[in-house]
């Protein structure tokens, strides 16, 4: 990934065993530098545009697709706040099952219910009862229209299979009317890696001035660990003063 060649380097004492000394130090990357970038990005949200990750898409396959440019896919990670791809990234559909599967250990745990959600309910003057897609549980219940005024109230519960008018009755449930449907630990991941899709990505005119920024952002400004603006040092504890 060519972002780690944009981060700045920190001078460490070496834990080699075959080091020569004990001022002996490695030059690694300074990881951390890039919490000053994401302030950047949050300042800056208009550069940014919106993308959904399809089926299989890899940040270097979206960074081809959008930049010309395959080896750009540290933009793509960055400007999306991507702190751990294997859990932030979303798996393939084929994937979820597997996922789930070793997840809940086995195929009746996978698909036991994990929450019911509420569908819309409203009453015959169009006017909402029930929102749809509150999380509930499986007594879930509501006010029936029995005692309302006027007594011709009714209640209509719209779902994906079609509208159906609920009876008239002193209260609606789960169980007995389906005013909620049950969601199992399965649709729950489908769900759940669902909403990974959607990210932020870098509008392509702004990609040079992106990695000038990006250069400008996490260089060292002079203190008393500056070597140079790509290097930092930092306190050596091996070395014992005679």
């Amino acid at each position: 990934m060519g972002y780690f060649r944009e981060l700045p380097d920190i001078a460490y004492q070496s834990p080699l065993l075959h080091k020569n000394s004990s001022r002996d130090f490695l030059l690694i990357k300074n990881i951390f530098r890039r919490t000053k970038l994401y302030d950047f990005l949050e300042s800056n949200v208009t550069l940014l545009n919106t993308f959904t990750i399809g089926d299989g898409d890899r940040p270097d396959t979206i960074a081809e697709e959008l930049y010309g440019d395959a080896t750009l896919d540290y933009i793509v990670v960055l400007v999306a706040g991507i702190t751990n791809i294997t859990n932030e990234w979303p798996l393939q559909d084929y994937q979820v099952y597997d996922y789930a599967l070793e997840k809940y250990g086995s195929e009746t745990e996978m698909n036991a219910i994990r929450y019911h959600e509420t569908l819309e309910i409203i009453d015959d003057q169009g006017r909402q009862i029930v929102p749809p897609n509150l999380i509930v549980d499986a007594d879930f219940k509501i006010d029936g229209t029995v005692n309302k005024f006027p007594s011709s109230t009714r209640y209509t519960l719209k779902a994906l299979t079609g509208d159906r008018q609920l009876d008239d009755k002193d209260e609606f449930t789960v169980a007995t009317d389906n005013i909620a449907r049950a969601v199992t630990n399965l649709e729950y991941e489908y769900t759940e890696n669902e909403k990974k899709r959607e990210i932020n990505v870098l509008n392509r005119g702004y990609i040079q001035l992106f990695i000038n920024d990006l250069r400008d952002i996490v260089k060292y400004d002079k203190s008393s660990s500056y070597i140079s603006k790509n290097i930092a040092g930092t306190e050596n504890t091996n070395v014992v003063n005679p």
